[in-house]
């Protein structure tokens, strides 16, 4: 027959699959902001305030995904590190500026996810039984080393896929919870309505869900990761599946999960003000029954060691394209960068406090310094030296709505925080000067662009 004649089918079994395993980027990117600090402020949201946040955590899902399409394409039309971009058409204070603000954001959720790691660790062996190593500070200082070895010598990537493992069965329980638990889809449908919940804590909740899809850390590792795969403007097309697949729908099922099943489970049944790894665990309580805890801790653990091995390398990484070093540790001065970040985020472990509370507010934090990067980002975007095909008026968009709601919750949470910040407080004062910096530098990007256009104008 005539068909037996024809060319092999382009969406053949080996195309699909080569296809597949192409994929990358942004699907590490959605690894991390499906971390232990998003699924906290997810259960945390829920838990305190039902339903109300949905609005934020479907926006979450579809500015997450805005945002690494216009960082991919930044990448993928400049085939370069965005520090150097910044550098080579912004001057080298904003790519100061940035790595700044990028450090400062990174080094913080690093404390953060390593005090988890920590304290998760620490539970796990104590209520195996084992009340010697049931110390935070000893596994901190543990796996600060196993951190620093393995990322320095290559081997960290065996313990990031088990972990890996762990994260997808308990992302696997929460869709499955979801399934099982009584969501009532009226009143779920009432939270789609953006309101802000009335007290204390739902300004710095509603942002730390959001940063946790929308966080400068995930904005400037994309280029780093897109040129490790060698993708370049010719992988238009995969770059934008990766994009779609892996934040709009992959992390997008995660949050609403998460989110739906804490909304429905957790209020009433524990206090959000004390809300800890182990009550956290009953939203599984459906799915899992006696496991419950076991299984919430283990991918806790999980998302910690996933999360922490892609969170170290971007200091160095910004660092490294800034000082003009070669982003391996084939340079000694890469590897040595490396494995103090590595070593210094064993600090997190003595840090007081609980680990749910200190993931939410890192990722409120990292909220405030996002909207310098966008406005970076979109500056380049728009700048015909530096790339080739600048946005459309779609692109340009969905940045600025990106841009707005960013600006927006970041804002409401540091207005929350200023009450503490004028008795004294010296978390909340660091938030808000931080918070002035960013907003000073926005001023001043924006400006120094408008002014650049114009004498390229006139000239």
């Amino acid at each position: 027959m005539g068909t037996e004649t024809r060319s092999p089918d382009r969406w053949s079994v080996a195309r699909v699959t080569d296809y597949l395993g192409r994929l990358g980027p942004t699907w590490l990117a959605g690894a991390i902001a499906a971390g232990p600090a998003t699924m906290v402020s997810l259960l945390v949201a829920g838990a305190s305030f039902g339903y109300t946040l949905l609005w934020v955590v479907v926006l979450s899902a579809i500015l997450g995904t805005v945002g690494q399409y216009l960082a991919m394409r930044l990448g993928l039309l400049t085939e370069a590190g965005i520090v150097a971009v910044v550098e080579d058409h912004l001057g080298p204070f904003w790519a100061w500026v940035l790595v700044i603000d990028a450090v400062l954001a990174a080094g913080l959720a690093q404390l953060a996810i390593m005090k988890t790691l920590a304290d998760v660790s620490a539970t796990i062996v104590g209520t195996a039984g084992v009340a010697a190593l049931a110390d935070p500070r000893l596994w901190g200082v543990i796996w600060a080393i196993i951190l620093a070895l393995g990322l320095a010598g290559g081997g960290y990537r065996v313990a990031e896929l088990g972990a890996k493992l762990l994260v997808s069965l308990v992302v696997l329980a929460f869709v499955a919870s979801a399934f099982v638990v009584p969501i009532d889809p009226a009143e779920a449908a009432t939270g789609l309505v953006p309101s802000m919940p009335a007290g204390v804590g739902g300004a710095v909740v509603a942002a730390g869900v959001l940063g946790g899809a929308v966080h400068i850390t995930l904005l400037t590792m994309q280029s780093y990761t897109m040129r490790a795969r060698g993708w370049t403007e010719r992988d238009r097309g995969i770059a934008r599946f990766d994009v779609v697949s892996s934040m709009l729908v992959a992390f997008g099922i995660f949050s609403l999960a998460v989110f739906l099943v804490a909304a429905s489970v957790l209020p009433g049944v524990v206090d959000p003000a004390t809300l800890d790894e182990i009550q956290a665990a009953q939203a599984l309580g459906p799915i899992a029954g006696e496991y419950a805890t076991w299984l919430f801790l283990l991918g806790l653990w999980g998302a910690a060691v996933s999360t922490l091995g892609g969170n170290t390398i971007v200091p160095p990484y910004l660092l490294a394209d800034k000082l003009g070093w070669e982003q391996s540790v084939d340079d000694p001065r890469y590897r040595v960068t490396l494995v103090v970040v590595a070593l210094a985020s064993a600090i997190g472990a003595f840090l007081g406090g609980a680990f749910f509370d200190l993931l939410v507010l890192v990722l409120a934090f990292g909220l405030v310094g996002t909207p310098f990067a966008l406005a970076v980002i979109l500056a380049l975007l728009n700048d015909p030296d530096a790339v080739g095909e600048t946005n459309s008026v779609l692109e340009n968009l969905g940045g600025l709505v990106l841009f707005t709601v960013a600006v927006v919750l970041a804002g409401e949470f540091v207005l929350e925080e200023l009450p503490a910040a004028a008795t004294g407080d010296p978390t909340a004062l660091f938030v808000v000067a931080f918070a002035a910096a960013m907003a000073l530098a926005v001023v001043g990007l924006v400006g120094t662009t408008v002014r650049g256009r114009y004498r390229s104008r006139s000239g």
